[in-house]
């Protein structure tokens, strides 16, 4: 499991909030990387995945994997993952899903709900926690130390 560091701390008090993080921490993993995306429901984590990849170049039509687990885009020369685990309910599910194309250094991985099963999946480079606060959110941004 990777170490990790608390980078910044960011209120969100709105949608615009967590769309303008999004943009702000693109350019951490436009040439390849791994996010986990922690929270509770409705904290806003498919809010935020849906703007790093616009952001990164992956178009408008961006679906959320809540029922598939898992989409796949393109994104200005790299392939992008973004899973939703939510509705794993044993690591075994995780096996059909071709994780090892996650594992490319060149891929940019979102993952909601990594809680489901760390074991299986690629070690992040970041991970960003959303709370529900009073108004709106607070994201809790840490940078990933991979052993």
């Amino acid at each position: 499991m990777a170490e990790r560091d608390t980078t910044i701390t960011v209120e969100l008090p709105d949608e615009a909030a967590t769309i303008a993080l999004a943009q702000r921490l693109a350019p951490a993993v436009r040439n390849g990387g791994v996010v986990y995306l922690r929270g509770e429901l409705g904290a806003g984590k498919t809010t935020f995945a849906r703007a790093l990849l616009r952001t990164l170049g992956a178009g408008e039509r961006i679906k959320s994997p809540t029922y598939s687990l898992l989409e796949r885009y393109r994104t200005e020369g790299h392939d992008a993952f973004h899973l939703d685990l939510y509705r794993i309910a044993a690591a075994e599910e995780l096996q059909w899903l071709g994780l090892d194309e996650l594992r490319d250094p060149a891929a940019i991985v979102l993952i909601e709900w990594p809680e489901r099963d760390e074991g299986a999946l690629p070690a992040p480079d970041m991970e960003i926690v959303l709370e529900h606060a009073v108004p709106g959110r607070i994201a809790r941004v840490f940078k990933s130390r991979k052993r």
